[in-house]
């Protein structure tokens, strides 16, 4: 079986590595340094990681973040290569659920955040599993945004979404509709059809759940 969630977290090591520390990332105000501190923390600290979803503790969150991005690059990078297999997020049992749509966003943030990039060519397994993962998201991200919205991805599936309103089409790859999904509006290559101004706000908002 495909190991989707180790593959595109060994190539976003592979990335780090070569970019280093201080490279930007689409993150905005985070280095390459921030994001991998960020992944150290979901995956290592599980007294700070529920600070990334919820508010009243992401100063704590915050907090330990900073202090971890500051040991050496080397060692944060080893860390993301190679999780604790007793990680409720990386081990044997939940690492392909849990982790290949989240490493493949934060590779793309790393990849996009560079002159030149241009969409990869995913393999098909890989495409299935953003696309199960972004027909959930999308009804979580776009539930109360105001608007008839049609999000399709050709040769997988389509959902309906939005409290309604004007109609709006978004059409694209499944990992371009995961970027857009979880607010990289700015650097996914999708279609979206319906009035200006609707489709001006809808790649504005902050998307994500």
């Amino acid at each position: 079986m495909p190991r989707y969630a180790r593959s595109e977290r060994e190539a976003l090591a592979d990335l780090m590595q070569t970019l280093g520390p201080d490279a930007p990332t689409v993150n905005e105000g985070w280095s390459v340094r921030d994001l991998a501190a960020h992944l150290v923390v979901r995956e290592r600290r599980p007294d700070a990681a529920g600070g990334i979803a919820l508010p009243p503790l992401r100063g704590y969150a915050e907090r330990v973040r900073l202090r971890i991005a500051a040991r050496p690059f080397d060692e944060l990078v080893a860390q993301v290569r190679r999780p604790p297999l007793w990680s409720p997020l990386s081990n044997p049992l939940t690492d392909e659920l849990v982790n290949a749509m989240e490493f493949y966003i934060h590779h793309e943030d790393v990849r996009r955040a560079r002159a030149g990039w241009g969409p990869r060519d995913l393999p098909a397994g890989l495409d299935a599993v953003l696309w199960r993962r972004a027909s959930v998201l999308g009804r979580l991200a776009l539930r109360r945004f105001p608007a008839d919205l049609l999000v399709q991805a050709p040769g997988h599936g389509a959902l309906s979404a939005g409290r309604g309103g004007p109609r709006v089409r978004v059409v694209g790859a499944p990992g371009e509709l995961t970027l857009f999904l979880t607010g990289r509006q700015r650097v996914s290559r999708v279609q979206v059809e319906g009035p200006a101004a609707v489709v001006d706000r809808l790649r504005a908002a902050q998307l994500g759940i």
